[in-house]
Order: structure tokens, then C-alpha cells, then sequence
């Protein structure tokens, strides 16, 4: 993968999210988040040759581990998706960010790590995988994949997927799996669940776990995916940054 660094010196605001979300039974508004001046960008280059200020975030915070499902064939579509990136990037600020909810679970677990499954996705892939689920009405389809056409705050490097991993680096059991469509993997059904005895206490609160650590930087998930968590709203992201055409070199 071809990128540079360069120097700027420049406070970069947080875009987090300013609309109430309904979080552990609790009405809250993500908080705005100061950001310290960055000192080195990563300068990256898509297949198209357009610049893109994006920061892989194991530079930012070498504790953050990364496994991009779509870089394999270990997702739901079962096949290879990412043909040159392997790498994780988001937003400069995103990533400080991400870096700093990594610290924070550290204050709370300090062999644990957050665990990346996806972040920055070029809109070429976000159409295979809207096209791949089109046996599935429209109004329930976005409920998992964003309609490309409205594109998804992946394919500004504003959103990122991700669980937690113990200290022997295994991901801690949220009682449904990454990419998992079924309605088990919901946050706003979690309750439902654990009264049927489909979802444990235990899962569940590994799943709040991780709402706690994002949300200590702003960051809010949603009502259909335990793993996906938004930095801004999409219209925020659409004012602030450039949409990933196509993948990374």
C-alpha cells in the first residue's frame, strides 16, 4: 500500500453525533470531543489516484488489534472483498479517537483490546454487498447494509465495526456473530432475548461493555448491529469528508 506522511499542525473538531440516542434504557447525547492537534497524517491514494487524509489505526493506538473480514472470505458474503487493503483506516480524528476508547478499555481491562473487523470501505464494495442482499426487501435490507445511493458513513472513514478481544486475543462472546443478520444480533431486542434464554446476562453485558467504551468518545451504535458503531451522523460526515470511491493502493 503506497501512502506518505506529512506534518500539519491543526485542531481537528469532533463530529459527534448531536441527535438523542436511546442507550441502555437511557436517553443520551453523545458528547463533544476535543482533539489535540496531530502532528503525522497519513496520505493515502485509491486505485483512481485520488487523495484521501485517512490514519491506519494501529499507528495511532498499537494496542487496537485488526482483522478485516472483508480482506478474506471469513464474512457473509464468502468471498474475498478487499483485494489490496489489509489495513484499517478511518478519519484522522476517528482514529484518535478509537485510540482513546482503546485506553479507556485498558483502565478497565488492561490486557483487552478493541478488535476491528472493518472501518474505511470504499462505495465499490458497499454496492457488491447491497446487490449481494437483494433477495431482501429494500426497508429491511437497510437495516443491515446502507443503500449505497445514500452511501454509509464506512465509506467516509466515519463509522467502524469492531468487538473486544481478551487477553489471549479471542473475541468475548456477544452471543451472535459479526455480520450475523438475524434479529439475536440486535442491541434494541437484547431484553426480548435474554427472556427467551436466547442471549445470557453475560453476553449482554459484554455488548453494553463495548457501548461504554465507545461512547466514552462519542461514538453511537445502532438498533440492528451490536458491532457497528457510528463517530458523526451521515449528514455531518457528508459536510466534513471525501466519500472512498475505490479501494486503497
Amino acid at each position: 500500500m503506497n501512502f506518505f506522511y506529512c506534518s500539519l499542525a491543526f485542531i481537528l473538531l469532533s463530529c459527534a453525533n448531536d441527535s438523542v440516542k436511546k442507550v441502555d434504557g437511557q436517553n443520551r447525547v453523545p458528547k463533544e470531543i476535543s482533539i489535540e492537534p496531530i502532528k503525522k497524517v497519513s496520505i493515502q491514494i485509491d486505485s483512481a489516484g485520488h487523495v484521501f487524509y485517512l490514519s491506519d489505526v494501529q499507528t495511532v493506538n498499537n494496542n487496537i488489534q485488526v482483522e478485516l473480514k472483508y480482506a478474506s472470505t471469513d464474512n457473509f458474503m464468502k468471498i474475498k472483498l478487499y483485494q489490496r487493503m489489509t489495513n484499517a483506516f478511518l478519519q484522522n480524528d476517528v482514529a484518535i479517537r478509537l485510540g482513546k476508547c482503546q485506553d479507556y478499555l485498558e483502565t478497565m481491562h488492561p490486557n483487552w483490546h478493541l478488535l476491528v473487523y472493518d472501518a474505511v470501505r470504499p462505495l465499490s464494495v458497499q454496492k457488491q454487498m447491497w446487490k449481494a442482499l437483494d433477495t431482501i426487501p429494500v426497508k429491511d435490507r437497510v437495516k443491515f447494509v446502507s443503500n449505497p445511493a445514500n452511501k454509509s458513513i464506512h465509506n467516509y472513514g466515519a463509522a467502524v465495526d469492531l468487538t473486544i478481544a481478551d487477553e489471549n486475543g479471542l473475541p468475548i462472546d456477544m452471543g451472535a456473530a459479526y455480520d450475523d443478520i438475524n434479529k439475536i444480533a440486535y442491541p434494541s431486542l437484547e431484553t426480548e432475548f435474554l427472556l427467551k434464554g436466547l442471549l445470557s446476562q453475560k453476553q449482554i453485558d459484554n455488548r453494553k461493555l463495548l457501548r461504554k467504551v465507545m461512547s466514552q468518545y462519542g461514538f453511537s451504535g445502532i438498533e440492528t448491529e451490536w458491532w457497528h458503531f457510528n463517530a458523526c451522523t451521515r449528514s455531518k460526515a457528508a459536510r466534513k469528508y471525501k466519500v472512498l470511491e475505490e479501494e486503497l493502493n
